[in-house]
């Protein structure tokens, strides 16, 4: 899991994990942001990815000689913020369901 997280970019995985501690901090003190919080993590997830596309495609203009196999890889590694976006999203709407008035 520390591998993930060092390969996805200390920066970016940095602040969607603060991202996540505010989600649960709002889950106890301001639960009609959870919802929220976790689009925003949604989107910053893929953000980074973007990010992350632009500048190797910066770098594939300076050198052609770069096999596939190499972009690949990159591309598989930039895919780690999106996936942990997704997961703090998902996870503020299990807890969105829990906390909703039962009927």
């Amino acid at each position: 899991m520390i591998e993930l997280f060092a390969m996805g970019g200390s920066l970016f995985m940095g602040i969607l994990t603060l991202i996540l501690v505010c989600l649960f901090l709002s889950a106890w003190k301001a639960p009609a942001w959870v919802k929220e919080i976790g689009l925003i993590a949604l989107a910053f997830g893929v953000a980074s990815q973007l990010l992350g596309v632009y500048q190797a495609s910066a770098q594939l203009q300076e050198c052609s000689d770069i096999s596939g196999s190499l972009v690949a890889a990159g591309v598989k590694i930039s895919l780690i913020p999106v996936l942990y976006g997704i997961f703090i999203y998902l996870i503020s709407l299990i807890l969105r369901i829990i906390q909703k008035p039962r009927i």
